[in-house]
């Protein structure tokens, strides 16, 4: 028979040694540099991915009313040609 125990304690420690776990104002100044590199890098291409990506997210959130929609653009198309 195999027994088995519960345990009660995370198996997992940070580098903060009990205390909570804060940043400090050189990694905050450090992340701020790297973060306005990498929007300097990235320029039109990353600027029409992001809109597409909001766009994406925007369409599966209203799925079906996005299907009502386009079907009422080609009906009133068909009708009007």
């Amino acid at each position: 028979m195999m027994k088995t125990t519960a345990q009660s304690h995370p198996f997992w420690s940070t580098a903060s040694f009990g205390e909570t776990a804060d940043t400090s104002p050189m990694e905050l100044s450090e992340l701020g540099e790297h973060l306005d590199s990498c929007k300097g890098t990235h320029g039109r291409l990353f600027a029409l991915q992001c809109v597409g990506e909001a766009l994406h997210g925007f369409v599966t959130a209203r799925f079906v009313t996005t299907l009502a929609v386009v079907a009422l653009l080609i009906g009133v198309t068909s009708l009007v040609l």
